[in-house]
């Protein structure tokens, strides 16, 4: 697997984790050109690997990993803003170097905003998650609060936050509210909060993604690669 980044991400990126977290591990390789000329190229399904069997790591191939990009996925994009990396290649820096030209308004209330309403609507109108103990109710609470406080952050400023120190003991004490509030009152407040948020905030973001330079770093890459075993 050709890695251009790889770098820790998660619980552990975001100073949230506990005795009992995971390290998890993301990265971004690149699939040799000619496998994606032939009969039958890799599907978009096809075009993430995991590796590391002491860990969780996800590796998205470059072309999945920028499509999701594009999408402003909070996920694909948050080892782009890193502060450290594992490991780092020429084309993985310019990756990072032209992050801001993946981020656009709509896209990134989508991503963040959306999400996190879509799962509290699912508290508030089951009073929990389908399935899940109150373990991992809780977990989600957070994992949720940290999305809308990220999101807004983007939203308005144009960076994205990774390390969320300053906001544990915030972030900590809404799962447990949640936790213990079976009806999600809680979780209502803190939308129409973030709502209202969003609405009033004048953002930094362009109404749509630069995709001018990040096609052609795709193009680049693609040619090197062309040779590739």
């Amino acid at each position: 697997m050709d890695l251009i980044l790889e770098g820790i991400v998660g619980s552990t990126a975001y100073g949230l984790n506990t005795p009992a977290s995971d390290i998890d591990y993301a990265g971004i390789y690149v699939e040799p050109t000619a496998n994606l000329l032939g009969l039958h190229p890799p599907s978009r399904e096809r075009a993430t690997k995991k590796g590391r069997d002491d860990a969780d790591a996800t590796y998205h191939e470059i072309g999945k990993a920028m499509g999701l990009m594009l999408s402003c996925n909070p996920t694909a994009m948050e080892i782009l803003w890193l502060d450290e990396h594992l490991l780092t290649t020429p084309f993985g820096e310019e990756l990072i170097a032209l992050r801001s030209n993946f981020l656009s308004a709509k896209r990134v209330r989508d991503a963040f905003f959306g999400y996190a309403m879509s799962q509290f609507s699912r508290l508030v109108k089951r009073g929990r998650f389908q399935g899940s103990l109150d373990t991992r109710r809780e977990k989600h609470a957070r994992h949720t609060m940290r999305l809308l406080v990220q999101g807004l952050t983007l939203y308005t400023t144009g960076h994205l936050p990774i390390d969320m120190t300053h906001k544990r003991d915030f972030i900590f004490d809404f799962g447990k509210t949640i936790a213990a509030d079976p009806d999600a009152e809680a979780a209502a407040e803190i939308l129409a909060i973030y709502e209202d948020a969003f609405n009033d905030a004048r953002t930094a973001l362009p109404t749509e993604p630069n995709e001018a330079p990040l096609e052609d770093l795709l193009q680049r890459i693609r040619r090197a690669h062309l040779d590739a075993a």
